[in-house]
């Protein structure tokens, strides 16, 4: 029999206590700050993962520097994009974390850093030495990398985007019609991570059709407007840009718009449709906007500038979530460390209108409500939901979500039996789920609000999904350091949402999946076009099985386990028609 939710929470208070508890004994031999505690939001950092890929040679040598190979340098600085960047700055500047610029690095010496690097923080440093991630030699190392000059990275411009830009197949030359009998609509993007492609998979079928090389562990999928085009990003800010209708779905154009990216989005306003597309970089920090048939670069907008509320100066605000208004022509950026969201007009790219939103930093990703008017972002770092009214390019209201670290996707929209229209975020720190009411004109009591929190498996959620046709709110935990929580899928009835607090079911996706190797996660429901299904990625070890797990989203039953060697770390998947219409 499941517990109750009162019951679950008493055993994960518990068993955190005595956790908490053998390691503050363990850590009191060592000295090792009070209070410190490193749960998945700590452990979850923003990588940079190309970035780390390039060599830089050790920055101008002074009197007094640590000693440092080339070698070293190289193996530290890899380390610092891929584990410390998301949070300090390329640069070192701060962000969400701290600045560790020379200046103060010094100032505090390397046994500092050493047993800061060792031991974290209160305030949501790891312990990367304690904790085992990082050993002695590599602690030490990243001690004496923090007491030299920062590597900067190169600019990437108009001439390098240029210079990558591949048009491979011209629109002249492309089909006039549809060559293939793929029901495009039904069709999803799979991100395969790790070896750099996606999978167009058939939703009725479950048929491979074609796997397409692309950057490096794609981020996103968007599809244009027509529902012709799909446009995939690769972390490495390396953009294909794939024709459905050709007879097997291919590559027709190429470009690469910095060295780190997150974000791709296409125009979808009346008359625009097809006509642009828009990416944001984290590397450098800025967007392009490209030509919606070729990809050619036609404007590149830089981010760096003032942080809304102290005014001080930013070298590296990164571009995270981009959507497009369904009432003007309009783009919609987040401006990750500066707070801003900006509003640019592509109705004339020449003369460039930008209105530029003060909301609240580390902005990172979010959606539309089911009216597709307002657009709900969440500030992570700072527990906020900041919404935009997309009609009249407005702050609405920046909202608490009560919780730690909201991580929304795209969110997900019910209509709450009390409540009415509502949108859902968990939270990569804890195990809360914030429903927020949508809808000012219906039920005005409730609008901009969390109007109930629900409690899911755990802390690490990265996703939550629903569908209008659905009755039920799936919520994963893929980061949760327990293998049975982040290999399962807690499933909340939405008509027991009068509940004071609801109960779940469990779904044992990796059991289902019949994976016995690996500590394989679940991760990133997405339903098909008829909202009748949902599909949960099984995300395992490069060199393990991996599988893609189809649930009968009426009787929360296994319908399907999709297999194959060629499915290489799915994780996010991308139905067609959803994405083109925003439907979640």
């Amino acid at each position: 029999m499941r517990p109750t939710t009162a019951l679950r929470r008493t055993l994960l208070l518990t068993s955190t206590a005595l956790v908490l508890g053998l390691a503050a004994s363990f850590a009191a031999a060592k000295d090792k700050p009070k209070d410190h505690t490193s749960g998945p939001a700590a452990a979850y950092q923003p990588s940079m993962t190309t970035l780390g890929e390039l060599n830089v040679e050790i920055p101008g040598r002074r009197e007094g520097d640590p000693v440092m190979t080339q070698e070293e340098y190289n193996a530290a600085n890899k380390m610092y994009f891929q584990r410390c960047a998301g949070c300090h700055g390329v640069l070192r500047k701060g962000a969400t974390g701290k600045p560790l610029t020379v200046d103060l690095t010094r100032e505090n010496g390397f046994e500092y850093l050493r047993d800061f690097i060792n031991y974290g923080s209160p305030a949501g440093m790891p312990n990367w030495g304690t904790s085992g991630d990082l050993s002695d030699e590599q602690v030490d190392m990243m001690a004496r990398y923090l007491l030299l000059d920062p590597a900067a990275p190169p600019e990437f411009g108009m001439a390098e985007m240029l210079e990558s830009w591949k048009l491979i197949v011209a629109p002249a030359d492309r089909p006039t019609k549809k060559m293939n009998d793929i029901d495009i609509d039904n069709l999803f993007s799979v991100t395969l991570r790790d070896s750099g492609q996606v999978a167009l998979i058939d939703g009725a079928t479950y048929e491979i059709h074609t796997i397409i090389n692309t950057g490096y562990a794609v981020h996103i999928s968007r599809i244009s407007a027509s529902g012709r085009y799909l446009f995939v990003i690769g972390r490495d800010a390396l953009i294909n840009m794939i024709d459905l209708w050709m007879e097997t779905p291919a590559t027709v154009a190429q470009v690469k718009i910095g060295a780190e990216a997150r974000s791709i989005e296409t125009s979808k306003f009346k008359g625009y449709e097809d006509k642009y597309a828009i990416a944001g970089a984290y590397w450098p920090p800025q967007y392009v906007i490209m030509d919606g048939d070729t990809l050619e670069p036609l404007k590149i907008k830089s981010t760096r500038g003032m942080i809304y509320d102290t005014q001080e100066y930013h070298p590296e605000p990164r571009v995270a979530a981009i959507v497009a208004s369904h009432y003007k022509p309009e783009f919609i950026v987040n401006v990750k460390e500066t707070g801003k969201i900006l509003m640019v007009d592509y109705s004339d790219i020449k003369n460039l209108k930008v209105t530029e939103i003060e909301a609240e930093r580390f902005l990172h990703d979010g959606g539309f409500d089911a009216s597709k008017r307002y657009f709900l972002t969440a500030a992570n770092a700072r527990g906020k939901v900041a919404v935009i009214d997309t009609k009249t390019s407005a702050l609405v209201s920046i909202l608490e979500t009560g919780g730690q670290t909201p991580h929304p996707g795209r969110g997900a929209n019910l209509v709450h039996p009390t409540y009415g229209p509502v949108w859902a975020t968990s939270h990569l720190g804890d195990d809360t789920i914030a429903l927020i009411g949508t809808d000012p004109e219906g039920h005005p009591d409730s609008a901009w609000k969390v109007v109930q929190t629900l409690y899911g498996l755990g802390g690490g959620s990265l996703f939550v999904k629903s569908h209008p046709t659905s009755t039920n709110l799936y919520v994963d935990a893929t980061l949760n350091p327990d293998a049975e929580t982040s290999g399962s899928i807690a499933v909340f009835k939405i008509a027991e949402m009068t509940q004071e607090e609801p109960e779940y079911t469990v779904l044992p996706i990796v059991e289902w999946a019949g994976i016995a190797e690996g500590q394989p996660r679940v991760v990133q429901g997405e339903f098909n076009v008829a909202g009748d299904e949902i599909w949960f990625s099984v995300w395992n070890g490069k060199d393990l099985e991996s599988a893609i797990v189809v649930v009968d989203d009426r009787t929360l039953t296994l319908k399907a386990v999709i297999k194959d060697p060629r499915l290489i770390t799915p994780t996010g998947k991308f139905n067609v028609f959803n994405t083109r219409a925003d439907v979640y």
